[in-house]
């Protein structure tokens, strides 16, 4: 297209769960509702679109062993971006993606810096790991190298008890949490356990990951303090591989692990009917592949969440919970065009026609 061209996207679109219209036009990467004048070099593209999807929990940059040179990290953002993953953010990453701010074919990452994980308690490689006194300095130093989010670790394996187990004490957690919104950045933390999530929301943390510990007794805590989750279900399905794995040297770690994946579904099914908001993340880089955010939507829907609030967890809820826009007037033209209505079946996502990323037809 020319550079005055106009994309025209007609069918239904999908701007809210309650606001479908027929058409939109993108000018100069731009979304408008209104036909522009003279328009010419007119492209259509005819389907049901909904704004770029979000991938909450997603490590660009991130591999099995640490960070990875800019080739991989860029394979991994265009995995996402064919997946219709067009906001990503990236929950934790060693490597440096500020680069990929200036492609306009890629997709947009609001970063949590590196993790913050206190000394031998996490994977080899990903984190800065410390001990407690030196948490609220780190905290201040990802908060300004993020984009507002911080990323803790707040539970691992312990050697000595050979289970999962807190891995800060309350009083650093609380000046952590403390230090990091003095600087306008909200936190969240990675948590398998039960017991490392009381502490966690009343510090005042905004958000955790995971949450397979999530119980009768916490879950009211949460939908109280509006703590938010992003359970990474298709990360959880992997435990019983990993307690398969660890079961010779951790049984007790292995029973555990087993123990929260079977109550998966029931987890996140009690959090969402409890008002707790839940959005979707892949947990893609590490061990995981990334463009598999439909994967992540379907299970949700899987365990028991309606497949519109599961679409708004990808869409609309997420993009107002992270302060970016959908398809509203105005707004960067990132969308994603299906064959049919993914109200109808969430597994349409797993098939775009069209992904338009800065007003620009890139898949």
């Amino acid at each position: 297209m020319s550079e005055r061209a106009v994309l025209h996207v007609k069918g239904r679109i999908l701007v809210g769960p309650d606001d479908v219209r027929d058409e939109l036009w993108v000018v100069d990467g731009r979304i408008s509702y209104d036909r522009p004048v003279g328009a010419r070099d007119v492209r259509t593209v005819a389907g049901w679109a909904l704004p770029g999807l979000v991938d909450a929990h997603c490590h660009v940059g991130l591999g099995a062993h640490g960070p990875v040179g800019d080739d991989v990290a860029e394979k991994q953002a265009l995995a996402d971006r064919e997946a219709g993953t067009l906001l990503i953010r990236d929950a934790g990453s060693p490597s440096d993606t500020r680069w990929v701010d200036d492609r306009d074919d890629l997709p947009k990452i609001i970063r949590a810096g590196r993790h913050i994980a206190r000394t031998r308690r996490y994977i080899r490689g990903y984190a800065h790991e410390i001990e407690p006194e030196d948490l609220v300095a780190y905290v201040a130093q990802e908060a300004r190298r993020g984009d507002g989010w911080v990323k803790l670790v707040g539970d691992w394996i312990d050697r000595d008890l050979g289970d999962l187990a807190p891995t800060w004490p309350r009083e650093a957690v609380e000046a952590g949490i403390a230090e990091a919104h003095r600087l306008g950045a909200r936190v969240t933390a990675h948590c398998f356990s039960e017991d490392s999530l009381q502490d966690l929301v009343e510090a005042g943390i905004d958000c955790v990951e995971h949450a397979t510990g999530l119980t009768e007794d916490l879950i009211p805590l949460f939908a109280e303090r509006g703590v938010a989750i992003v359970p990474t279900l298709v990360n959880i399905a992997t435990f019983p591989k990993l307690a398969d794995g660890g079961e010779s040297k951790f049984p007790r770690w292995s029973a555990h692990m087993r123990r929260l994946h079977e109550r998966r579904y029931d987890t996140v099914r009690s959090a969402h009917d409890a008002g707790i908001p839940v959005f979707v993340g892949t947990d893609a880089g590490g061990t995981l592949p990334h463009g598999l955010v439909a994967a992540e939507v379907a299970e949700l829907v899987t365990a028991g969440i309606p497949v519109v609030e599961a679409l708004a967890a990808t869409t609309w809820a997420a993009r107002a919970w992270l302060g970016r826009p959908g398809l509203e007037e105005g707004a960067a033209a990132d969308l994603v065009v299906y064959e049919s209505d993914p109200r109808a079946d969430v597994r349409v996502l797993a098939a775009p026609r069209r992904v338009v990323l800065n007003g620009k037809i890139v898949s």
